[in-house]
């Protein structure tokens, strides 16, 4: 399970007394997600859910985090709503890490999208760039180009154990993005991990959008890009025209991409995933000792960068003007 940090039964029930919430029945741990401790709380008043944050979570970061979900549920948009303890206050702190509890949406997520819940996450996140775009805070994408290098860094000669050549592919993949990362694209809040575990349906339909936890101020089609990554790619590794199609549409239903979004999409793709590539290469060599979790293979996205090499443009990702 991704729960870096246990906490002791005790000091659960005195943190979750403080929020109004009822008495705690239980807690579980939730198997989803690699970043933070996360915990299904079941109180007398119904479910929520705890955050322990770890890892590359900057504590100073957390009322960004929280306050755009307080943001974007006001305007419709069906995410988490932090809840606020007796003293007013959304973020706590449990067993020596920063915490807090949200509401708990109800729908499951997809292990295997189809085309239809690619069009509905399409939609949707185009709905959320839209309810963001008059959040008044900003944050830096601590995880675009700047960062990738530091990331590579990090790995050094040992990405070569995970797969013979890795470190001089991901070195000269960082120096191209260097170069030539678009600019001055249409630009607001993005989520920035839009998985599909972080994304709710029942019937189909979207109902929720969670894990706004490296949500940042960046390209509106960058965001899309990581989801075109992380939702069109079958498990050989082969791009799905009919889902990214389907996904495109339902973006474009509510947000038509511009000009320059189109000419830079490939190039978003491309680095998004080297983004994921990165990151998970750091986990896959520096799982926290204890840690019930197991890092997400970082080859799966080496081999979609692969493919956005070869790319021509976005009619390769089912774009169709």
């Amino acid at each position: 399970m991704a729960v870096y940090t246990e906490v002791p039964d005790d000091e659960l029930a005195a943190f979750v007394a403080r929020y109004g919430i009822g008495d705690l029945l239980s807690a579980k741990g939730i198997a989803e997600g690699v970043e933070n401790s996360n915990f299904l709380l079941h109180t007398t008043q119904g479910f929520y859910i705890l955050t322990l944050y770890e890892k590359r979570v900057n504590p100073d970061d957390l009322p960004f985090f929280l306050g755009l979900m307080q943001h974007l549920a006001a305007r419709g948009l069906i995410c988490p709503q932090p809840v606020s303890d007796s003293r007013g206050e959304m973020l706590g702190r449990l067993a020596g890490r920063p915490a807090a509890i949200v509401t708990f949406l109800d729908g499951l997520s997809v292990r295997r999208p189809t085309a239809t819940h690619c069009q509905e996450l399409g939609r949707g996140l185009a709905l959320l760039h839209q309810a963001g775009a008059d959040f008044a805070m900003e944050r830096v994408n601590a995880l675009s180009v700047p960062g990738w290098r530091p990331l590579a860094q990090q790995a050094g000669p040992a990405a070569d154990t995970v797969s013979a050549g890795l470190a001089a592919r991901v070195a000269a993949e960082i120096a191209v993005h260097e170069a030539s990362w678009p600019q001055d694209l249409p630009r607001g809040v993005i989520h920035a991990d839009l998985f599909p575990n972080n994304v709710f349906f029942l019937n189909n339909a979207l109902s929720g959008l969670i894990d706004f936890y490296f949500a940042c101020t960046d390209a509106y089609a960058y965001d899309l890009a990581i989801c075109l990554n992380s939702w069109c790619f079958e498990a050989d590794a082969s791009f799905n025209l009919t889902k990214g199609q389907a996904m495109l549409a339902g973006y474009e239903s509510v947000r038509p991409l511009t000009q320059a979004e189109v000419e830079a999409l490939p190039q978003l793709c491309r680095g998004s995933a080297l983004r994921f590539l990165l990151t998970r290469l750091a986990d896959w060599l520096n799982v926290p000792p204890g840690a019930l979790v197991k890092p997400l293979d970082p080859l799966e996205y080496d081999r979609k960068l692969a493919f956005h090499q070869r790319v021509a443009d976005a009619r390769d990702y089912g774009l169709r003007r």
